[in-house]
């Protein structure tokens, strides 16, 4: 990077760091760091709530995915609309009505203590390995593209998002939240703009929608019904539904942003703008990944993305057999380019014919690449590596001018740093409330409960760093994150199923079937011989969730197993 480059990084971690300690003149009382005294408007909420769950795995790994997919994981958020009408009329009044710091108090006055504590400490646990895999997407790769040391990459990062946080509270991720979403979007759409003008001028974007779709890159919808597939139709109405009722029902990083609403209706409005805008904002962002995979079919692209792979393949004990695979990776490019362009001129039955050949030399680019990938598998002895985080910011860092690559990668570090934060909070919440205040200490001050939430603030960020060190070998990281949540989220949305729809349920059928649940999801992600997608395991861990805990609370309460 150049010298303005990281002059623009610098600047814009300075800006984020001073304007969210700002903030920490609000934050006077637990009531004010932990919900912004219930005073922040619907649209900020809104802004917020999207920008914690669009990190910079979503612009890392969303866009490699798209690069390599096409827009197939747009299924993923089908069933988000119909999730934020539900939560608009059940959640939002619930939680807002009980008067609550976190959800988990309210399974207290439904069921017991112990109910509350064991979803609390799910939460903890899923949201704070979730949270060091977001640490660990941007830092992985830039530290591997531009050499950079990770650590303090992670360090950059987290001490940031961790200072604000520890300061300002939920004002003052809420704010940086809304300034860091719109650095992220100038910066995308500086990224398409220069990808538009970096087409050669016979393409341009009807040549290069035409090549997406032929390619195979448009094809959005797969109405196969198969529980092995992540991303279909069924999977994304069904599963997806499950999964985002469960994120932004129950999650606490979720659901503290529409509890710091002004008032009940300014947080169903909040909701309503994520279930308005999430998918074409998803779909603006996998549109960008599908243009990188159209600018590659003109300027030649790397055989392996991760450059310090690619490095070690030249050089190390597998350099023969790369060397035939860059020689036919390139053969098969030139072929398809020219084909590209040949393809565009053409009508009638030629073009058919033309299409025909490209979609085979794309099928046979494709296996060459997989080819490189195993080496670099068996070389690093990596389990299916997937170079897909890799791809887009090798883009940018490679083919934007001096000045916006520093922008990209601020707006990585926006991403990054927006989900970071309001995880922490959360985590904090969650902490002090469920845990140190209503079992360690429950009779001390405001005070002390406001310095014990900036002390758990400092305790997650030092947590979650830890976990990026070891986050980034496991894979596409857009599904890591999303599999993390999986095997918790069900069953978290099962026990609130339970609070809201049945009165009758005892609170030891909630909490052995919340137990239950999570095992469940547990024997199916460890049985070898049954693959199911972990969209299903959300569907899975509610229904097993509701189900013993309907038996268990009719033994209790009518076969008398509780005398």
């Amino acid at each position: 990077m150049s010298i303005l480059d990281w002059i623009i990084v610098g600047l814009y971690l300075t800006y984020i760091t001073y304007t969210g300690v700002s903030a920490s003149r609000g934050a006077k009382s637990l009531d004010d760091f932990l919900l912004a005294g219930r005073s922040l408007p619907w649209w900020a909420v809104g802004l917020s709530v999207m920008a914690t769950q669009m990190s910079a795995i979503t612009l890392i790994g969303t866009t490699g995915k798209a690069y390599e997919d096409g827009l197939r994981f747009i299924q993923f958020y089908f069933g988000l609309p119909l999730a934020m009408l539900i939560l608009c009329v059940t959640a939002v009044p619930f939680f807002r009505r009980a008067k609550v710091y976190t959800a988990y108090e309210y399974l207290e006055r439904r069921f017991d203590a112990k109910t509350r504590t064991l979803t609390s400490a799910c939460f903890l646990i899923s949201r704070g390995l979730s949270c060091g895999v977001i640490i660990a997407a941007p830092s992985i790769v830039l530290s591997s593209l531009l050499s950079w040391n990770e650590l303090w990459i992670i360090a950059a990062m987290g001490i940031t998002a961790v200072i604000y946080s520890m300061f300002g509270g939920v004002r003052a991720v809420t704010w940086a939240d809304v300034r860091q979403m719109a650095v992220v979007l100038v910066g995308l759409f500086t990224c398409a703009f220069v990808l538009y003008l970096k087409l050669p001028q016979q393409v341009g974007i009807s040549g290069a929608v035409h090549l997406a779709s032929v390619s195979g890159r448009l094809e959005a919808v797969d109405t196969r019904f198969s529980l092995k597939e992540t991303y279909t139709l069924w999977s994304g109405l069904i599963g997806g539904l499950f999964l985002m009722l469960s994120y932004f029902g129950c999650d606490q990083s979720q659901v503290q942003r529409y509890l710091a609403a002004k008032t009940e209706a300014e947080s169903r409005r909040s909701l309503l703008l994520n279930a308005v805008l999430k998918i074409p904002l998803q779909l603006i962002i996998l549109f960008l990944g599908v243009l990188v995979f159209i600018f590659y079919q003109f300027e030649k692209p790397p055989l392996i993305f991760h450059s310090q792979y690619e490095d070690a393949l030249k050089h190390g004990e597998f350099r023969e057999e790369y060397s035939l695979l860059d020689a036919e990776f390139d053969s098969s490019w030139n072929a398809r380019r020219e084909l590209a362009i040949t393809l565009l001129n053409e009508k009638g039955k030629n073009r058919l014919l033309a299409e025909q050949e490209y979609t085979r030399l794309s099928k046979r680019h494709s296996e060459i690449r997989q080819k490189a990938l195993a080496v670099v598998s068996r070389q690093q002895k990596l389990p299916d590596y997937s170079d897909v985080n890799y791809i887009f910011p090798r883009f940018f860092l490679t083919q934007l001018p001096i000045g916006l690559v520093g922008l990209m990668v601020a707006a990585v570090f926006a991403a990054a740093m927006s989900s970071i934060s309001s995880e922490l909070n959360a985590l904090a919440a969650s902490s002090v409330i469920d845990i140190y205040r209503r079992h360690l200490k429950p009779e001390e001050s405001d005070a002390h409960y406001l310095r014990a939430s900036r002390l758990a603030t400092l305790f997650w960020g030092v947590f979650t760093c830890v976990v990026a060190f070891y986050a980034g070998k496991l894979g596409a990281l857009i599904e890591v994150v999303n599999q993390f949540g999986s095997y918790f989220y069900g069953s978290l949305l099962g026990v609130f199923v339970l609070a809201i729809c049945f009165k009758h349920v005892s609170s030891s059928g909630a909490f052995w079937g919340l137990i239950l649940g999570v095992l469940s999801v547990a024997v199916i992600d460890m049985a070898p011989n049954l693959e199911i997608s972990f969209l299903w395991y959300n569907v899975v861990g509610t229904l097993v969730v509701v189900v013993s805990a309907l038996v268990i609370s009719f033994c209790v309460s009518y076969l008398g197993f509780d005398k």
